[in-house]
């Protein structure tokens, strides 16, 4: 009868469904081995990814968290430009080399709050004329057109005052490593007294003065500053050597424009 299967046509149909449904069991049990197979080789790529991102990662923390050779690195670059003679020291890499000097005085405690919150916020104009102005020589060119050179909130003016903090940060590393002892109270007074007191007022100083009881010891500051005392002698020798190339090119600036350095 036509629209019925005959028996060996049914038989014929239950053994293919049977076959196809197998083939489709062991397919499906193929699949779902390559895809744990291939889930496995991904998860152990995206292992070593992992680990090959961690390992960057912390390389790259490793520089970050080392403010000592950032420092020194930086005013390395500056002095070579100015024993170079054949360019002017640029604003925008000053500004930033004196940037990196910031956390330092930080981590001297509450005796260098007052100094660092100062010389960040002339850091900080300093970079922002960057971007008007190229050069060191120029910044201070346009001061002298404009007959501010010594007025508050000049660019020159901020210039010096930035110059003397790099100064006192100078002769506090040229201190630490002539000093023996875990205590840096002696360094950091005599880098104070040689640089910024006779600057500063009474009320200042005095200040100052109590707020070198806070000071941390050698060990505590080379700690923050992610160094052992070896590594960081050679940082701060980098940055004594290279700063004073630095500074004295700045001090050339100033008096070869007759404008004096010590106001």
């Amino acid at each position: 009868m036509e629209g019925k299967s005959s028996l060996p046509e049914r038989k014929n149909m239950k053994f293919f469904f049977h076959f196809l449904s197998a083939r489709t069991r062991r397919l499906d049990l193929a699949v779902r081995r390559m895809l744990e197979k291939r889930g496995r080789k991904n998860g152990r790529e995206r292992k070593e990814q992992e680990i090959e991102g961690d390992l960057k990662s912390a390389m790259a923390k490793s520089d970050t968290d080392k403010p000592l050779r950032k420092i020194a690195e930086a005013f390395i670059e500056l002095a070579a430009t100015i024993n170079s003679e054949t360019a002017d020291v640029e604003v925008a890499p000053f500004s930033h080399a004196c940037s990196l000097v910031s956390p330092l005085i930080g981590c001297l405690g509450i005796a260098f709050k007052f100094a660092e919150m100062d010389y960040v916020a002339k850091v900080d104009d300093l970079a922002v004329a960057s971007k008007s102005i190229m050069t060191l020589q120029a910044l201070i060119d346009h001061d002298i057109e404009g007959n501010c050179v010594r007025e508050v909130g000049s660019h020159t003016r901020y210039l010096s005052r930035v110059k003397r903090g790099l100064d006192v940060v100078r002769v506090l590393f040229e201190q630490i490593i002539a000093t023996e002892g875990d205590s840096i109270k002696d360094p950091v007074s005599k880098a104070y007294a040689q640089v910024l007191a006779p600057h500063h007022g009474w009320a200042i100083r005095k200040a100052v003065a109590a707020g070198m009881y806070a000071l941390p010891t050698k060990e505590q500051l080379l700690k923050k500053l992610n160094e052992d005392e070896a590594s960081a002698i050679i940082q701060l020798q980098k940055y004594i050597t290279a700063s004073a190339s630095v500074i004295a090119y700045i001090d050339k600036l100033f008096i070869s424009r007759e404008l004096g350095i010590d106001w």
